[in-house]
């Protein structure tokens, strides 16, 4: 998965980490340097919701393969807490639902080492039809 990761999207290859991945749970990894800081020392919105999409999609990907023009239909998004500075976000992603159009993926975020949540988000993809 890390290497089709790297070859559809080279941009951010360096980025996140697969850390586990089985056919309903995905645990992703979000290098945090100083691009994905916002004023005050914390990881920005935008940072949180790419690590919770791409585990969302990597989730979907586990199950119905390299399927590259998968993509996010619907997100809902909670931010609960600061991230811890100077740690990765870490992604733990389930997968609630998949059918022939879409997946649901429901996704924790927290700071490397803790265990309570910084985020929470719920993802749905459209799958592309089969030819």
């Amino acid at each position: 998965m890390t290497a089709f990761l790297a070859e559809i999207f080279p941009q951010v290859k360096n980025d996140f980490i697969v850390d586990h991945l089985d056919g309903e749970n995905v645990v992703m990894r979000m290098r945090i340097t100083d691009s994905n800081l916002r004023p005050g020392g914390t990881v920005s919105g935008p940072s949180m919701f790419a690590l919770a999409d791409v585990a969302a999609y990597v989730a979907t990907l586990a199950r119905i393969g390299r399927e590259a023009l998968t993509v996010t239909t619907g997100c809902s998004m909670d931010f609960m807490r600061k991230p811890e500075a100077g740690k990765d976000l870490v992604a733990k992603a389930r997968l609630l639902k998949l059918g022939k159009a879409l997946s649901v993926t429901d996704i924790l975020l927290f700071s490397e080492g803790s265990d309570k949540p910084v985020a929470r988000a719920s993802m749905t993809y459209s799958i592309p039809p089969k030819r």
